[in-house]
């Protein structure tokens, strides 16, 4: 996640959820955390029962709202224009932590003096062109020494703190209410809670979930989060930071260990030829940082080609470095929907997913596979895709597509690890064996590369050394295990922690990576999970409290709360002795606390950073953010996002009301897709004059759910919930079928008429109605209904090509929707009507307007 990457050095959760017990105040926002993350949320209510103020902030009242201590609504898609207003509140009446913020952050940076502001530019930063945005005039100024220039005393006008003042000016408590909908008093009241429970003795910790990411500036969201945060000195302390909540157990797994298509396991970057990356040296060179922590990159590169080759990686053949991959441009899940969908993919593999219904303009999604070759679905129960030839209006006498399904073990089924929402990795044992001809998802790619070694024994063919050369030998020891074919997911674990290519002794730790080929590892931030071949720290089971942190293994290095130097003064000192969890030991000469320092553990507080040195040497003893440049947290980022060093409010793509800041309606750097089969309803248009935002309840998260029954009685059906004047100006009552409406298409669901939904008034007092819609219902199962999908068109965020599907328009009326009729198109969308590869369609105009 670039939103608090950017900002923190790392992607993660930087607190864990056992330690919000220990927050004075948290803020929960973007989330239903009672009843999306329900096993968590205990640790909010001992918070609570402590004496700690609960804050939901949410389009509407749910479950974690009711045990919150206050409830403040919201108009769904305006986040940061509310947490830009909290930063201009701070700093206007300074209620920020100075010291923390003069010490530990950028805040004292300059700032080229090239760089223009929205604010002079009406909705853009300097840099931007038709393809996006070229960010050489957001940099800092630097001395002859190449070190940043910084003003200490904050005064200067291009430093940083002034930046972000003048930027943040115009969210003022009365904008704030017109983009927003929330009274200026429940506004206010948020503001003082947060300062009053921020500081030197206090600390208050922010959690957040899909309810921000689903944004075409969900990347935006986090970083206004983080610069709030660090503004109010929460970050690296106890009780402080920001909670990333994960939708399901293993999502933060699924990252670490590379699902996506441009990251390898560890958030190592994918070569690319964009990026002219074809030799090792290039590519080193391109992402090797002169200073802090990530100036080890070549270690975790080169270890992880040694666990990938083996002892076909050497240094004389740059260690296997063209075997990779090279990216050619954005191979995202949107990007190839649209290209299976106009024949230019001709196989398809969904391992544990159903896009049919958990993605979105779903039906475009299924009349893609309509075109495909083949298709492979691994799941443990028929689903919408694996069986989208079934669908409403669709005649599988003209679907070509070969379907393929491997039935899948639960998770019940199979041994393994999985990594939660604080990054933790927790060992999971087979409690039965699998149903049926069930195979473990491991047991299958295990298999496929075993089955791939062996068609490709014996070729001579330079282009087939990749699979020839891969170290895949992972068979299980136990003879049971071995007969059925099931990989030793411990040896593989084994090779994701590291070992010596030399000894065959395991790593302790990524600190024991080297560049020199005397070491493999396959996923660096998991070293030391299993740092002897007896030992997996994933199967630990100590509670965790400030005496032990055992519970499991939490990358990196089993450190529990990432920057937490910064839990200390500059001088190593806690902050507090009631806010004490690291500080400096001057008789021991080391860092000591309640945790793994997150810091060199013998670095002292005083220790100079070296004027023009590298990795470490250039972070000072009071650089609390090792994974930056600088050592320090990002209030202004200048390099590694698309669409600005600061968030800036714009509205979705889909949006009821003009942007009230700026002209610019949207994100300019946002990626559409505007073709026939995939219609926007633009701004402002009276044909979908309502709000409409999807989320999660507890009972129904899936196809897993739909298909117990316990589950389907608590949940029988579809619904949406809308506000008792809605239902009054439409007839619908409780209980009612309606048919939600948008310019993608229809779909239906029973009412909930309530009073948890209210309109807000926006603007110069426009009133606005907002609809509620659970989604992952479908077909299948024994709870069924409409997916949201079918109404939600396809754009992106241009950080993490994310969708929007958390704020959009719609109408609604009362009665059941009409019957799909066929839906198969007997042509591709014309050439004219492709997206080029890589290119947004955006060129900085207003597109309030469906084109």
């Amino acid at each position: 996640m670039p939103g608090l990457g950017t900002s923190f050095g790392r992607g993660g959760a930087t607190t864990f959820l056992q330690d919000l017990q220990n927050a004075d105040c948290i803020l929960i926002e973007g989330s239903n955390f009672a009843e999306a993350h329900p096993v968590g949320f205990r640790f909010v209510v001992k918070a609570k029962e402590r004496g700690a103020t609960i804050i939901h902030v949410d389009p509407r009242f749910t479950r974690t709202s009711a045990l919150a201590d206050f409830y403040v609504p919201i108009r769904s898609g305006s986040d940061i224009a509310f947490l830009g207003g909290i930063i201009n509140w701070v700093l206007t009446n300074e209620r920020y932590f100075k010291e923390y913020v003069a010490s530990f952050t950028n805040a004292t940076s300059i700032v080229d003096e090239r760089f223009k502001d929205t604010e002079d530019l009406d909705g853009f930063f300097s840099g931007f062109h038709a393809g996006g945005y070229d960010a050489t005039t957001w940099q800092f100024e630097k001395d002859q020494d190449g070190m940043v220039r910084r003003d200490p005393k904050l005064q200067h006008p291009r430093c940083v703190l002034q930046i972000l003042k003048r930027h943040f000016s115009r969210y003022t408590p009365e904008m704030v209410e017109r983009i927003c909908g929330t009274p200026q008093n429940m506004f206010l009241r948020v503001c003082e809670a947060l300062a009053k429970n921020s500081g030197r003795d206090r600390t208050t910790a922010f959690a957040y979930a899909v309810g921000w990411t689903q944004h075409t500036v969900g990347v935006q969201y986090i970083r206004t989060a983080a610069i709030l945060q660090l503004l109010l000195g929460n970050i690296g302390r106890p009780g402080g930071g920001i909670m990333a909540l994960r939708g399901h157990a293993d999502i933060q797994g699924a990252t670490d260990v590379a699902t996506l298509y441009d990251l390898f396991p560890g958030y190592i970057p994918v070569p690319s030829i964009q990026r002219d990356e074809q030799t090792l040296a290039d590519y080193l060179k391109t992402n090797e940082k002169p200073t802090g922590w990530w100036a080890n990159f070549p270690k975790y590169v080169i270890s992880q080609l040694k666990a990938f080759y083996g002892d076909a990686a050497t240094k004389e053949n740059d260690f296997c470095f063209e075997y990779l991959p090279q990216l050619t441009g954005d191979h995202s899940t949107i990007p190839t929907t649209f290209a299976m969908k106009d024949g230019e993919v001709k196989g398809y593999f969904v391992i544990g997913q159903n896009p049919a219904t958990s993605g979105q303009n779903t039906e475009l999604i299924a009349a893609a596979m309509d075109r495909l070759e083949w298709f492979v679905n691994i799941d443990s129960f028929e689903n919408e895709t694996s069986s989208f030839w079934k669908r409403e209006g669709a005649d599988p006498s003209k679907i070509g597509t070969e379907c393929f399904f491997i039935p899948a073990a639960t998770v019940l089924e199979k041994d393994g690890t999985m990594t939660n929402t604080n990054r933790l990795l927790q060992f999971h044992d087979k409690a039965v064996e699998p149903a049926g001809e069930s195979v473990s998802d491991a047991w299958f790619i295990y298999r496929l590369g075993k089955r791939l070694k062996e068609l490709y024994a014996g070729s001579a063919d330079p282009k087939d050394r990749p699979i020839l050369d891969m170290t895949w030998d992972y068979e299980h020891e136990g003879r049971r295990e071995r007969d059925k074919g099931e990989p030793s997911v411990v040896r593989i674990m084994q090779e994701m922690n590291g070992f010596n290519t030399v000894t065959g002794e395991q790593l302790t730790g990524f600190g024991e990576c080297k560049d020199d080929g005397s070491t493999a590892c396959g996923v660096w931030i998991y070293s030391g999970v299993c740092p002897d071949k007896h030992t997996h720290r994933a199967r630990n089971r100590k509670a965790d409290d400030y005496t032990s942190l055992d519970w499991g293994f939490s990358w990196p290095a089993n450190r529990r709360m990432l920057y937490n130097r910064a839990s200390a003064d500059p001088d190593g000192k806690p902050w507090s002795e009631r806010k004490k969890y690291l500080w400096w030991d001057e008789e021991k000469r080391e860092w000591t606390g309640y945790d793994i320092p997150d810091f060199i553990k013998n670095k002292a507080p005083d220790t100079p950073a070296v004027p023009g040195g590298s990795g470490m040497d250039a972070h000072s003893g009071a650089d609390p953010f090792i994974m930056q440049l600088d050592g320090r947290g990002q209030l202004f980022v200048a390099a590694g996002l698309k669409d600005g060093p600061m968030p800036a409010h714009y509205e979705p793509l889909a949006s009821v009301i003009n942007n009230q800041l700026y002209t610019q309606q949207h994100n300019p750097s946002l990626r559409e897709f505007k073709r026939r089969d995939n219609p926007y309803n633009g701004s402002m248009n009276p044909a979908y004059p309502y709000v409409l935002t999807t989320y999660r309840i507890t009972e129904i998260s899936g196809i897993y759910t739909r298909y117990i029954p316990w589950l389907a009685e608590l949940q029988p059906e579809a619904f949406c919930e809308i506000d008792p004047e809605l239902a009054v100006e439409k007839s619908i009552h409780s209980g009612d079928y309606v048919t939600i409406s948008s310019a993608v298409g229809e779909i239906e669901a029973r009412a909930l008429v309530s009073g948890r939904m209210k309109p807000l008034r926006i603007g110069d007092g426009q009133r606005v109605h907002q609809i509620g819609l659970p989604y992952l219902y479908g077909n299948f199962g024994f709870t069924r209904g409409d997916t949201s999908g079918d109404v939600i068109p396809l754009s992106m965020d241009p950080n993490v090509s994310i969708h929007e599907a958390k704020t959009l328009t719609c109408n609604i009326r009362r009665g059941r929707r009409a019957p799909r009729g066929e839906t198969i198109e007997d042509l591709p969308v014309p050439p004219d009507e492709r997206i080029p590869e890589g290119q947004p369609t955006t060129h900085g105009e207003d597109r309030g307007s469906n084109a």
